[in-house]
């Protein structure tokens, strides 16, 4: 039984394989068959036929060879697999025939998945990848709001342990906070930046991971003494790798983070992070150690995120339900009344839906719409070729199934030449969208919190097979169909070029090059809303210069200082050192930069009985020579501000306006005794700078209040947040790449930490504050102009189809006596037609889509009239001057030529 079922296997694998090896066979074949018919004719000669008479008997005897070989092969093989062997190598001889006309299809179609495949690729990583933990659903993230619902308020430990005695929902609930400062992993000659995160013992259990080596913490009761397992670390791989060179050793190993040791209990899988995409920083773990501050509930409690595990069969909305309830008998106790209002209820969502900002979500969402547009314009348009194409070949087709070929196997044939055209497009579509991605993962802007290291995976090669088959399913069959419907006997009996050049086909080509003119033109509107927008950013007003100007971002070693003053020993010698620079004109310090995206400090405090909430930034006395920034009223800080004299602080007019005495006059806020930044001794208010635009350029200024960095010492109140960050900002005469490796040849003597700071130009950092709308200009803009091209060389192929086929109409009316000028009017007038239809559906398209890009606009309405003229008469004149070639080509025909060719 095994022999025979070996044998079976056996004979299935020849009869697969028949097809791909036919030659062979095919030799074999008529050698065997050669054999059989002079074993034939000998015997005819014996018996006394002449050798002619025997060779005719012997095929006379055998039957028809022909049929005999066909019925062998059927034999041999599967019916199927050879029909497709046949359809495979007439679709490659088409193609070869017709090189041009392939290179267009290829060329079109590629371009339309390439741009598909991108962005869902994109997407699909940012959006769509699963967080690798158990059962992820099921993962909560729990913050405190008001009333409304609305905040995104930590949560302090008490009412951590509230909800864990009294919550049902959940089968475990942790919690984590982070190390603050920058963290450093020190080595023997280096340090290694590295997210330092406190958590609950209970944190890896609740996301349902384990480590790689080693072991998790242990879970136990929290206790506000040192436990046993605090002085303990566990890594992620990237830090065990690069810190340690993947060696298990390391487990037991004592390392030291900012200056204070812990012994090494595990290694975490590849892939893990938490809290998920934290940047390029590797990332360590270490156990929570709870404060007396962590017994109240007032501003200097420390406050935790805290994450849960949903139970079996409970809903986030059956949770958010009991917590709610939960809450609220927690919040009286607050005895602050703001407080009690920022922590009167729980705001509960899904882990994995709170890890993409919004306004992200929708901007990458509008542009998967955008590509999936241009695709249909691809498939729009090799529609058109292959229409035009398989009416060209109606006479083939006639013939074909005038000798016995059903509709079928036609349709399968163009359908095949369609898949193999459409493979092709999808190899080169898959360059192209990989070619991208790399391309705008090397170019995405520093603002953007986007993470664009997307590879092709296996649910991509899904999606891209998809759209192979599907694009030449669209392309090829309505064509193929609308060949095969055609009758037989006219194509036989007229023939030529004209055959089922008939109103209807012309119509359907027609309309679908209207339809590529409306979604080229809602893509370019799109485009030229997001072009307008940064052309009015780039000319918005900065109140400040950017030119000339280098940032360096210094991540500061602050644990190397601790008990010493940071001013004194690292950024005054620093400075001194910058200046003396040849072609430094002034070097200065700010803890973040205009537009800059490095440390925002957050100044919160009551004063005169009103809240005030604003930014707080360090700065030295010569970031206004740097700078330029104007004075509205008072002056900047100068030498006279040293650590012993009066503190001192510069508001911006923001600020003004809302705590002036005089609202209408912001000077009267000059003098003004604001603030102890040193213990018992307020600050005074000595001048308001004139407006700047700080977070991003579309934003109008917020309140900011900024401290003199020479009179911040280690007593000082903000002595901790005030120097924990810095931007270096140099001013120079020199090329920057002259001068950016002596600046970090200083940082690394200052602090071999410093060596890896990042060094840019102002002006690098005001193109990258536009962030989103550039990125999202940028593909609009390769999105729009390959809609553009693909419209422009649709329209074109089209009419120049058509005057090829009217060729000898042509030439008759001119014989007739029509004017050149005439046949040049009536082609163009065929295309403004089809162009003026299209632009009038597109209008309605482009007004629809408006509110997609809507988020994205600054200066301009989503409806904007004049964007959307522009867009129009762009299409206009590039589809006129698209038709002028075959409408000339067309007033050019030689009547004696087109009638003799006929």
């Amino acid at each position: 039984m095994a022999r025979n079922l070996l044998s079976s296997l056996r004979t299935l694998a020849s009869r697969c394989l028949a097809p791909f090896h036919r030659a062979a066979l095919d030799h074999e074949l008529d050698e065997e068959l050669q054999s059989h018919l002079d074993l034939a004719a000998e015997e005819h000669r014996r018996r006394g036929l002449s050798p002619e008479d025997a060779r005719i008997a012997a095929l006379r005897s055998f039957g028809g060879v022909a049929q005999t070989r066909e019925n062998i092969r059927l034999h041999e093989s599967f019916p199927f697999l050879e029909n497709l062997r046949r359809d495979l190598v007439y679709a490659l001889r088409q193609i070869r025939r017709s090189p041009g006309f392939a290179a267009s299809v290829i060329g079109t179609l590629a371009l339309g998945i390439a741009a598909a495949t991108a962005m869902f690729t994109v997407v699909d990583h940012v959006l769509l990848r699963p967080l690798p933990w158990r059962d992820a659903r099921s993962l909560v993230i729990l913050h405190e709001g008001d009333r409304t619902g609305k905040g995104n308020q930590d949560v302090p430990w008490l009412d951590i342990e509230a909800w864990i005695k009294r919550s049902h929902s959940f089968e475990q609930i942790a919690y984590s906070g982070t190390i603050s400062g920058r963290n450093y992993l020190e080595g023997k000659n280096d340090a290694l930046a590295i997210s330092g995160i406190t958590v609950s013992p209970n944190l890896f259990s609740v996301l349902g991971a384990t480590p790689l080596l080693g072991r998790s913490f242990i879970s136990e009761a929290p206790s506000f003494a040192p436990g046993k397992d605090n002085a303990t670390i566990i890594l992620s791989y990237s830090v065990w790798q690069t810190a340690f060179g993947g060696r298990a050793s390391v487990l037991g190993k004592v390392v030291r983070i900012n200056g204070n040791p812990y012994t090494v209990i595990g290694v975490m899988p590849r892939g893990f992070s938490y809290p998920w995409n934290t940047g390029d920083l590797g990332q360590v773990w270490v156990p929570i150690q709870l404060s007396k501050d962590d017994q109240t509930r007032s501003y200097s409690a420390m406050s935790y995120e805290a994450i849960a595990r949903l139970r079996n069969g409970m809903t986030p909305e059956t949770a958010r339900a009991e917590m709610t309830a939960i809450q609220k008998t927690l919040a009286p106790q607050y005895t602050d009344p703001d407080l009690r209002k920022d922590h009167n209820t729980v705001v509960l969502e899904r882990y994995g839906e709170t890890l993409v900002d919004k306004d992200l979500k929708k901007a990458l969402l509008a542009l998967l719409a955008a590509s999936g547009v241009l695709w249909l314009i691809a498939n729009v348009n090799v529609t058109n070729l292959l229409l035009a194409r398989s009416t060209a070949r109606q006479r083939e087709i006639a013939m074909r199934r005038a000798l016995g070929a059903s509709g079928w196997r036609v349709v399968r044939q163009m359908v095949t030449e369609g898949l193999v055209l459409s493979t092709a497009s999808a190899l080169l579509g898959i360059g192209l969208a990989v070619a991208g991605i790399h391309l705008a993962e090397s170019a995405r802007p520093i603002h953007l919190n986007l993470d664009l290291s997307a590879r092709v995976n296996p649910a991509i090669l899904a999606v891209l097979c998809g759209l192979t088959v599907l694009s030449a399913l669209i392309s090829t069959a309505w064509p193929a169909l609308v060949a095969v419907g055609a009758p037989i006997e006219p194509a036989l009996k007229q023939g030529g070029q004209q055959t089922g050049s008939g109103r209807r086909h012309h119509r359907m080509r027609g309309a679908l090059v209207a339809l590529e003119v409306a979604m080229s033109l809602t893509l370019l509107v799109a485009c030229g809303l997001l072009l307008r927008t940064i052309y009015t950013l780039r000319r918005v007003p900065l109140g400040y210069r950017t030119d000339h100007i280098l940032v360096a971002s210094l991540n500061m070693p602050s644990w190397r200082f601790s008990g010493r003053n940071m001013v004194a020993d690292l950024y005054n010698p620093l400075l001194e050192r910058v200046q003396h620079l040849h072609g430094v004109q002034a070097a200065g310090l700010m803890s973040e930069v205009p537009l800059g995206q490095t440390f925002n400090i957050a100044l919160t405090l009551r004063l005169n009985g009103n809240d005030v909430a604003a930014r707080l930034k360090p700065v030295s006395p010569e970031i206004q020579r740097i700078f330029g920034f104007p004075m509205l009223a008072g002056r900047f800080f100068n030498s006279s501000d040293t650590p012993t004299s009066e503190p001192v602080a510069v508001v911006n007019p923001a600020f003004a306006r809302l705590y002036a005495p005089d609202k209408h006059d912001p000077s009267s806020l000059i003098g003004t005794k604001f603030w102890s930044t040193r213990r018992n001794v307020p600050a005074h208010i000595i001048g308001i700078l004139n407006n700047e635009r700080q977070g991003t350029v579309a934003e109008a200024s917020q309140p900011e209040v900024e401290v003199c960095l020479c009179q911040i010492n280690p007593q000082a109140t903000i002595y901790g947040p005030a120097t924990i960050a810095m931007d270096l900002a140099v001013r120079t005469e020199q090329p920057t790449a002259q001068m950016i490796p002596e600046i970090r040849d200083i940082l690394r003597h200052a602090s071999p930490e410093l060596a890896t700071a990042t060094i840019t130009t102002m002006d690098q950092i005001v193109e990258d504050s536009y962030g989103s709308q550039r990125l999202a200009a940028h593909l609009l803009e390769i999105f729009g102009g390959s809609a553009l091209l693909l419209c422009v060389a649709g329209l074109y192929g089209l009419l120049a189809y058509v005057v090829t086929q009217r060729t000898r109409e042509l030439g008759v009316r001119i014989a007739l006596g029509a004017q050149r000028a005439n046949l040049l009017w009536m082609v163009l007038r065929q295309a403004a037609v089809m162009l003026l239809i299209g632009v009038a559906l597109g209008t309605g398209l482009a007004w629809a889509s408006g509110r997609l890009v809507r988020g994205f606009l600054y200066g301009v309405n989503a409806h904007d009239g004049w964007t959307l003229a522009g867009a129009a008469v762009l299409l206009l004149a590039s589809g006129l001057l698209a038709a002028y070639l075959p409408a000339r080509r067309a007033a050019g025909v030689d009547p004696m030529t087109a009638l003799r060719t006929e």
